[in-house]
């Protein structure tokens, strides 16, 4: 918007009345101000051209038709009408020069708008800074498209077929972590409304409309982000009834197959200014969002808020000097790994317009500064509202490319290596009865052993039992879910690189509490023949104290195993002793010791086949048994 209205200064503020000393050049040429006048731009249009016709050498009614179309965004024509102005007599004003190397610039003719920019600094005197400041950015453009455009990056797009595009506008992708579903933004007769595709044996399904608790008839809703399980959908509301500002941010929820009614963010991330655009981290933490509240580096920065321990969003902070520039940016997208943005901007170097770029979130919690995607991927067009699969593998966009459904589709291709984020997997999931198989609303904690923090902290769909969480790679975690009047399932994951490419599944059965039910404890850690507890154990002995403390009848005991290395005592007093660190952690965590019993087993109950490695290292384990429930 406000490179709009700049063109808009520099080019009709600055033609002002020609004359021509044709007299039928010069009346063709003042009629057609009564339309300029008016906005009727077709008419003069007309009656400018008529002037030409009279008048070759009519510089001013050249000027003038530059404007008009470039007021109509018909740049290339725009372009023309400046040159053929130059063509035919120098500048009376060395502005020309300006706007002739911005539609240069903007149609990718970069070397001849870098000429125009010098040629204007050069002649410049008793201009305004900002025109001056511009002039001098747009050289940079102008100097590191021409070096970019040498150095490609592979880049084939595909349209994402007819079921998922239409003859309407369609653009902001939102995928989930498994790309089997995607969110996007339809705008049919100017209202913006949410649809959906999922996928089945790898093919997009016809889109559909999301949900009558979100789609409306009377207001915009668009540039939406989808949490990477599909639970949560945050997108942007404009002139709401409950919104606090032009547009808003808002959140929902999915219940079975449909979603909640929206609710607002409220004052901390919402304020009379304009909020849009949000990007949710994997984890839900973080919230990034584009605004042009007071505080930032120029019109529309990127800022982000985090959740705190009671659930609420803190006071938003700017994403800095990196990221923001005193031009604009727009459409964030934290990938699922958790530290690469991708972003819009037309302030850091780029091809003309609007271009993507990404940063990295580094260890002392700032972005690291921007680098531009490249060339084919931006070009002297806008680009922006881009995402990446989880896996890293493809980018998604929405252009007008040749070929289209619509005026605009959204399309996909393969990321280039340089240009990929970390490497994430997922786990996901159904969690049911052991017995009766009905599936359940449970709780899935995932946490980072590495940092403590949650990876995951959500409740399973109440109707289908399903989660899904994401896990960046090269990192420890527990998996924990549990339910009331049922035990605890444990799982541990160790995350290479390699796990990308492949997700887990599982199909988790809980048992209920009953005596004789077992459960082995897999995030319980100990160092070789040791049995001080590790600091990565705490996570899940928490969990399972408050399992005692809930359930204050149940009494357990607590195993400790070995493999069959060593001594037979040696390895039944090693096993004692884990037990006996678990049994003295959860009491001095407050459950009483008429709840709890231990005992060392040693090698005598394998569980695995104690002649691999792999069956060894499992055997070494600690689990709980429950012995009393009344």
């Amino acid at each position: 918007m406000r490179r709009y209205f700049l063109f808009i200064l520099l080019s009709f503020g600055f033609s002002a009345y020609g004359q021509s000393t044709i007299k039928k050049a010069q009346n063709s040429f003042e009629d057609a101000q009564q339309f300029v006048r008016q906005n009727v731009f077709d008419e003069a249009i007309k009656h400018l051209s008529s002037a030409i016709k009279a008048d070759p050498k009519f510089q001013q009614a050249y000027l003038q038709l530059g404007d008009i179309y470039k007021r109509l965004r018909n740049t290339q024509k725009a372009k023309e009408n400046y040159r053929l102005a130059l063509s035919v007599a120098s500048p009376e004003t060395p502005n020309t020069y300006f706007i002739l190397g911005e539609t240069e610039l903007q149609t990718g003719d970069y070397a001849q708008a870098k000429a125009n920019f010098e040629n204007f600094l050069a002649k410049a005197a008793n201009i305004d800074q900002k025109f001056i400041d511009k002039a001098k950015k747009y050289i940079i453009d102008c100097s590191f498209s021409i070096d970019a455009i040498k150095k490609p990056v592979p880049y084939e797009p595909f349209n994402m077929g007819f079921y998922v595009n239409s003859e309407h506008r369609d653009y902001f992708p939102a995928l989930t972590a498994d790309g089997q579903m995607i969110i996007f933004t339809r705008n049919v007769k100017g209202n913006e409304n949410f649809y959906t595709s999922v996928k089945k044996n790898g093919e997009w399904q016809k889109a559909q409309s999301l949900s009558e608790n979100i789609n409306t008839p009377n207001f915009n809703e668009g540039a939406q982000s989808i949490s990477p399980d599909g639970r949560y959908l945050f997108f942007t509301g404009c002139n709401r009834p409950d919104g606090l500002g032009r547009c808003d941010i808002y959140v929902c929820r999915r219940e079975g197959n449909d979603w909640s009614k929206p609710i607002n963010l409220g004052q901390t991330i919402n304020t009379g200014e304009w909020e849009s655009q949000p990007s949710i981290s994997a984890d839900g933490s973080t919230l990034y969002f584009l605004s042009n509240r007071p505080g930032g580096f120029g019109g529309y920065d990127i800022w982000k808020s985090v959740m705190n321990d009671e659930g609420y969003w803190t006071a938003p902070k700017n994403l800095g000097p990196n990221v923001n520039t005193p031009y604009d940016e727009a459409t964030p997208f934290i990938h699922p790994d958790g530290k690469t943005l991708y972003f819009s901007s037309d302030g850091w170097p780029g091809f003309g317009q609007k271009d993507i770029f990404y940063s990295k979130l580094q260890d002392d919690g700032t972005f690291s500064k921007a680098v531009n995607l490249g060339y084919p991927i931006n070009t002297f067009n806008d680009e922006f509202g881009f995402i990446v699969s989880a896996d890293g593998k493809e980018g998604l966009f929405s252009s007008d490319l040749d070929g289209g459904f619509g005026d605009v589709d959204i399309y996909h291709f393969k990321l280039p290596e340089n240009l990929k984020p970390a490497p994430v997997t997922y786990v996901k999931g159904i969690v049911k009865d052991a017995e009766t198989k009905e599936t359940l609303e449970a709780s899935v904690l995932v946490i980072n052993l590495k940092t403590n923090a949650a990876a995951y902290n959500e409740i399973t769909d109440k109707i289908t039992g399903d989660f899904m969480a994401v896990m960046p790679a090269n990192e420890s975690y527990s998996f924990s879910a549990f339910s009331d009047g049922y035990l605890l399932y444990s799982k541990h994951f160790d995350i290479k690189p390699t796990d990308a490419n492949k997700p887990f599944e599982l199909e988790i059965l809980l048992d209920k509490i009953k005596v004789g039910s077992k459960v082995l404890l897999n995030n319980i850690f100990f160092d070789t023949n040791k049995f001080d507890l590790l600091p990565a154990s705490m996570v899940e002995l928490n969990i399972l104290s408050d399992l005692l403390k809930n359930n204050p009848n149940m009494v357990i005991e607590i195993q400790g195993h070995t493999d069959n290395v060593g001594d037979i005592k040696a390895n039944q007093k090693l096993s004692e002793n884990r037990a006996k660190a678990v049994y003295d952690y959860l009491t001095s965590n407050g459950i009483e010791k008429k709840q709890l019993n231990y005992k060392g087993y040693g090698e005598e109950k394998p569980a695995f086949d104690n002649t691999t490695e792999e069956g060894k290292q499992k055997n070494r384990r600690t689990e709980f048994l429950v012995v009393k429930t009344n």
